[in-house]
């Protein structure tokens, strides 16, 4: 695992890789009490070649300092944390599954360790990475069925859900058990009372249809809310989209209604997450 820490005094201190091993953190630590933690999730890929490749990680990392500045955490150098984590995966790297649809997950993580119980910003942090061989996300390539219920908010404007922050995602542990029960592997979050699609609950949404001016349109929600995860995903499939330029592309806005109404009118030809 890789591990640094940081004082408000001293800054940071260099980056050390060393074995897996538990963390000895005060119980008053700010992270335990007022969630001040922000993470990430990326991914190193075996290739057919043999080849170890990371997918555009300088995204994740851009994401991760915004949310180390939303969670009043210190900023870091995008570019040198990278440089440590391709050194950690290189050491890890025959836990890199040669399987199809497998790789090494990486989780980098930054928490608040302040040892106080008072409502302000961390004088101290720890950030550390820690990896693991995984499967697929789904067991097979096949359509998954997504629970939208309006009762259930995932995010507000004027929140946090375009960063990734734990607090964003223990309120739905819930409501994704409750999608269960209703057979739905993830759930579809809806926002506004026109009941405006988000995303899913671990991603973004697309849509391609034939919208109401009979154009061939692949559409996807909007960040300006400020309530959905900007996905390395989704980013890449706007640029491919963008590239190939044979549909319209949009960021925008389309609720419920409007989805309910296409698929009736046998106007969406496939929905994607």
């Amino acid at each position: 695992m890789l591990e640094m820490d940081w004082d408000i005094e001293k800054g940071w201190t260099s980056p050390e890789i060393h074995p897996y091993e538990n963390l000895s953190l005060d119980p008053s630590c700010k992270v335990f009490h007022y969630a001040i933690e922000i993470f990430e999730g990326m991914k190193a890929y075996r290739g057919v070649d043999n080849r170890i490749r990371l997918f555009r990680p300088e995204l994740n990392m851009e994401r991760m300092r915004r949310g180390a500045i939303r969670s009043a955490l210190p900023d870091f150098d995008g570019t040198e944390l990278l440089r440590c984590i391709k050194e950690l995966v290189r050491l890890d790297q025959d836990w890199i599954p040669h399987a199809k649809g497998t790789s090494l997950y990486i989780r980098p993580t930054m928490i608040g360790t302040e040892k106080s119980l008072s409502v302000r910003h961390s004088n101290s942090a720890k950030l550390f990475v820690i990896t693991g061989p995984v499967g697929a996300y789904f067991n097979t390539f096949h359509p998954i069925s997504l629970l939208a219920d309006a009762q259930f908010v995932r995010a507000t404007e004027g929140g946090v859900g375009a960063y990734k922050m734990g607090c964003n995602y223990a309120p739905t542990v819930k409501v994704s058990e409750e999608a269960e029960k209703e057979c739905c592997e993830q759930v579809l979050w809806l926002n506004g009372p026109d009941h405006r699609v988000s995303e899913a609950g671990a991603m973004n949404v697309f849509m391609h249809w034939k919208n109401e001016k009979g154009e061939e349109e692949l559409i996807t929600p909007s960040l300006h809310s400020g309530v959905i995860l900007p996905g390395v995903t989704r980013q890449s499939i706007l640029d491919l989209a963008h590239e190939m330029g044979n549909l319209k592309v949009t960021e925008g806005d389309f609720n419920m209604s409007q989805v309910l109404r296409a698929s009736k009118e046998k106007r969406v030809r496939v929905m994607s997450y």
